[in-house]
């Protein structure tokens, strides 16, 4: 006869904080998504910017030509993620490798995030540092703010990827998996 698998608490609680997280995040953006596709069209918005300047970075300049649908992916990984939370709360298989699928985005997702930081940090150093060249003496030098902005950043995002992928590494672990199997 088996022996019903212990539940980790890890599991639970992992589980719990991306229900919270990502309910509050499905909300959010679904009203972000509504704002978008619906009032701002309907009260005669546009959410053309117009043209961009020519010195952006390609990645931002993507974000900003696409605007409307990060608000529409986002939506659908909010909603995705809060149902394969739940599904990891109820300890079926599917859920704990889509989030530990989602953890392994998120990875993706900051590093790439830092890429983009680092493309929009050059961009706006070089527009303070011509502003600070046109006020000549008086005007405080930006640099060091720029580059503790950008450890702190950097941080932050390796950080979280540190985490997430320990997450992730965990829910993928044999321990975790035999759970999930007699569940």
């Amino acid at each position: 006869m088996n022996q019903p698998t212990e539940r980790s608490t890890f599991v639970t609680v992992v589980a719990w904080i991306l229900i919270v997280a990502s309910a509050f995040a499905t909300l959010i953006t679904l009203l972000q998504t509504v704002l978008v596709f619906v009032v701002f069209p309907s009260a005669g918005m546009d959410m053309e910017t117009g043209p961009l300047p020519s010195d952006m970075p390609p990645g931002a300049a993507f974000l900003f030509e696409h605007l409307e649908w990060l608000f529409v992916v986002s939506l659908i990984m909010s909603a995705v993620t809060l149902a394969s939370s739940i599904g990891l709360l109820r300890r079926r298989n599917w859920a704990r490798l889509a989030v530990a699928g989602l953890m392994v985005l998120g990875i993706v997702w900051c590093l790439g995030g830092l890429l983009l930081q680092r493309g929009g940090m050059l961009a706006a150093h070089e527009q303070f540092a011509s502003v600070d060249a046109a006020f000549a003496e008086g005007s405080p030098d930006m640099t060091v703010f720029f580059y503790f902005f950008a450890a702190v950043s950097m941080l932050v995002s390796l950080g979280f990827a540190m985490l997430v992928g320990w997450i992730a590494k965990r829910l993928l672990s044999p321990a975790i998996a035999a759970e999930f199997q007699s569940a």
